[in-house]
């Protein structure tokens, strides 16, 4: 266990501000490679949700080698708990930041893994317009039921080993994306993974994020639903009710037990 972790919600999270997380990661980019990919993952509340009741998420979150809190509410649960953090740092900042900081130092490699076909693309042709010191080498999207297919994930681990980036964005979903860099995480041909969800899309254009003032109130949920309610009401609608249970039951028992509410 890192003592330097917040236990929370059956997880552990790295208290760290955006430019801590930052400095973290360009130093693992810019050193020597280690035995696997050092992956991150940011959970939000639907992460949270899911953690109850699926154990290969949980299992990747246990391994993972930064967890920075993305939703606010994960945020405000921490502080009105007595275990403070400091700060949400969201994969969709975070890459940004990344790429912002790598401008400065040297050429960054990267290679981006998901969205719909020719969306990452779009997104790379975005992040060489913007950041000169960042070099895309190399694009995918994998078909829908990859995760299952042996042959695909070895073209998949093969494309990204032919390209040698530094820096894996994985834009696949949560948990699909996480329970995949956890498994194939030592044959892995990059030195950092970031599961960065819809990344990619606010990359390319393909999706707008919710203005900046909604982020900062923990409002981001209400302009996601707006913009895609099919896919996402119903999700949260769910979270609206086992959030609060998960908050209650940590309140009650803060000694890092796990409820089931898969049941």
């Amino acid at each position: 266990m890192n003592h330097d972790r917040i236990p929370l919600f059956g997880i552990e999270i790295d208290p760290l501000r955006m430019s801590e997380a930052v400095e973290r990661i360009m130093g693992w980019l810019h050193s020597d490679a280690s035995a696997s990919t050092r992956f991150i993952v940011t959970p939000n509340v639907d992460h949270t949700v899911l953690l109850q009741s699926s154990s290969p998420l949980r299992e990747a979150y246990r391994d993972a080698d930064l967890v920075l809190a993305d939703g606010w509410p994960v945020v405000m649960a921490s502080r009105l708990l007595g275990k403070p953090l400091p700060r949400r740092v969201t994969g969709s900042d975070l890459v940004p930041a990344l790429f912002a900081a790598a401008s400065q130092a040297a050429p960054l490699k990267t290679f981006l893994l998901g969205a719909a076909p020719g969306v990452a693309q779009r997104a790379a042709v975005n992040i060489h317009r913007q950041y000169g010191n960042v070099q895309v080498v190399g694009t995918y999207s994998p078909p829908l039921g990859f995760e299952n297919d042996p042959q695909e994930n070895e073209t998949i681990l093969a494309r990204i080993a032919e390209a040698q980036p530094q820096l894996l964005i994985i834009g696949l979903g949560a948990p699909k994306q996480e329970v995949w860099i956890h498994k194939y995480r030592h044959q892995v041909a990059a030195k950092v993974a970031i599961c960065a969800g819809a990344t990619i899309d606010f990359i390319a254009g393909e999706k707008r994020r919710a203005p900046k003032w909604m982020q900062e109130t923990g409002l981001e949920w209400v302009y996601r639903i707006g913009t895609d309610p099919r896919r996402l009401a119903g999700r949260y609608a769910k979270d609206a009710v086992v959030f609060p249970q998960l908050l209650f039951h940590e309140w009650l028992h803060p000694s890092f037990r796990r409820p089931d509410f898969s049941k």
